[in-house]
């Protein structure tokens, strides 16, 4: 994104101030429903208080693949998963499952020294610096055709990676100078809780400064705070400080603190037991929307009710690698869960087949995989999103496509045409549904709360539907289980909405995703009941598997 002048920098950001201070009707409009409420949540209190009142339920393993999860969160921890092999501290593998005190989870991006990798490279970065080491100084005429479409992809990267380095370098110090300038402000009035009146006739010798206070005079006046406007201006400097000095810093070398062989995709027993690392923001607020405690009066409810949080780290401030993605999924399946929840992608892929093959071992397994489709407005019919359904490679008679996925939108609390988010990737053919996914209120680490928006906040929501489903009708395949969901969405008749990332073409719904439809805990509830499961009961042993038992080392995919 080029910014090309301090107003028009300082305007954009109030714009983003300006849509923050639009709240929604509630803080749990997820839950509600559109007859009943007027709002297009899932109906999840009312499936509680008409469908499920007075029935048992069994507890469902989910697990957050994310970039950690705060476990003594006041509204988590009595719903996190911990495992009944383990005795926490001793510094043994109890269970014999290749990680050592992995009470709440694992963390495969971690150290045995305890250190965690933070930020880390995007996955175009790390492709560059791979055929950096291959074509720095090839002679394109002397290749090979397929080296020289390697080479083509190589400087194409090249070029992308320097000019994004760049403006992000450029992007913070101009964020950086919007923040001084308000500081500058507030040293001149004398004080920092600033009110409108306070600004009417300032003036500075400094005409930015000048233009500074009228615009945060005209912020002030909408019902904003210079808090949030300062808020805003520091996550912008921070998120593109990490873009230049870590995303697309091709220098950039963290895989050392794992200690991993990083080239070995079979390696699997690396990381530590640190399952809320550096930033647990992101992940504890996944993991309260799926499963926050309900009905115990503090902070904020969770889709379901019987579920057992399962915390794996692979996420860092950048993009996750496949290896550690492939092995996340497989720790979670050996380990109980029956639903998995991922919320975070990519536009490139270092190693697909790894996490295919663990997908499939999902898919073997009877486990739900639910995926947030990303937030770039974009297509994903025709641009890449990596993790993805989809198989790159099959044997004759394979599956071209995992059966037990389920890709996710976002929807605005908004009606009428305002209904998808801004934000949100769509595609008609490799989206299956929307769900909440704006200012949606759940948890963040240290006890504290916070409203944040993405199509990470919308596959929880479905994850937690599914979890719900799979809680009360254990009989249930993952298959059963997704063709519930999708076979049971909601949405307006011949609803229209306005394209993601559009500029305000209005098109059908049904453009937007397979089902052209919002997940619905009631309506799939009501069909879950009238289904014949496929699937045996298994008991259960300890915090409860799911069914799916535990793998011992050898066997696994």
């Amino acid at each position: 994104m080029k910014l090309k002048s301090l107003l028009f920098a300082f305007c954009l950001t109030l714009t983003f101030v300006s849509q923050a201070q639009l709240s929604a009707p509630t803080e749990n409009w997820q839950h509600l429903d559109k007859m009943e409420d007027g709002v297009m949540g899932v109906s999840t209190d009312k499936v509680y208080s008409e469908l499920l009142k007075g029935k048992t339920s069994t507890p469902v393993i989910v697990a957050v693949i994310d970039g950690g999860v705060d476990p003594l969160h006041e509204d988590l921890k009595d719903v996190m998963w911990k495992n009944p092999g383990e005795i926490p501290g001793n510094g043994i593998d109890d269970d014999g499952n290749g990680y050592i005190d992995d009470v709440f989870g694992w963390n495969f991006i971690g150290g045995k020294d305890g250190k965690n990798v933070h930020q880390d490279q995007l996955e175009i970065t790390r492709l560059y610096v791979k055929y950096d080491a291959k074509y720095k100084n090839a002679d394109r005429d002397k290749l090979s055709k397929k080296e020289k479409k390697e080479y083509d992809q190589y400087k194409e990267f090249e070029k992308t990676i320097t000019e994004k380095q760049q403006e992000s370098a450029a992007n913070a110090g101009l964020y950086g100078s919007m923040l001084n300038a308000i500081s500058s402000v507030e040293k001149a009035i004398g004080k920092e809780d600033i009110q409108p009146e306070d600004l009417e006739d300032f003036e500075s010798d400094d005409p930015t400064i000048t233009r500074s206070a009228q615009i945060m005079q005209s912020m002030l006046s909408q019902g904003g705070t210079v808090k949030d406007l300062k808020d805003q201006l520091q996550q912008a400097v921070d998120y593109f400080t990490s873009q230049a000095e870590y995303n697309y810093n091709p220098d950039l070398k963290v895989r050392h603190i794992v200690g991993d062989n990083y080239n070995d995709v079979t390696e699997r027993y690396y990381g530590n037991n640190d399952v809320k690392g550096p930033d647990a923001s992101h992940g504890t607020h996944v993991a309260g929307i799926i499963g926050a405690k309900r009905g115990n009066d503090i902070g904020m409810d969770g889709i379901a009710d019987n579920v057992k949080i399962m915390a794996v780290r692979c996420v860092p401030d950048g993009d996750e690698r496949d290896k550690d993605v492939a092995n996340s999924i497989i720790y979670a399946v050996d380990n109980g869960a029956s639903v998995i929840n991922m919320s975070f992608g990519k536009g490139y892929s270092w190693d697909k087949k790894a996490v295919d093959k663990a997908v499939k071992y999902a898919m073997k397994k009877d486990v739900l995989l639910v995926h947030a489709a990303g937030n770039s407005h974009q297509n994903n019919d025709n641009t890449d999103n990596f993790p993805n359904d989809q198989f790159e490679k099959r044997g004759l008679f394979g599956p071209k496509k995992a059966k037990n996925w389920i890709e996710v939108g976002a929807l605005s609390w908004k009606d009428g045409e305002d209904m998808a988010a801004t934000f949100s990737n769509y595609g008609k053919q490799n989206v299956d549904l929307f769900a909440p996914g704006v200012d949606i209120f759940s948890t963040f680490p240290d006890d504290e709360y916070n409203a944040i928006s993405g199509t990470s906040m919308a596959s929880p929501v479905v994850a937690g539907v599914a979890a719900l489903i799979r809680s009360y009708y254990p009989e249930l395949t993952a298959e059963q289980v997704k063709d519930v969901l999708l076979s049971n969405t909601v949405m307006t008749k011949n609803a229209k909405v306005k394209l993601p990332g559009g500029e305000g073409k209005v098109v059908p719904f049904t453009d937007l995703c397979i089902t052209g439809g919002v997940v619905n805990a009631y309506e799939a509830v009501k069909a879950a009941s009238n289904v014949k499961g496929k699937k045996k009961i298994k008991s259960k042993s300890g915090a409860g598997n799911g069914g799916n038992g535990k793998a011992g080392k050898k066997g696994r995919a």
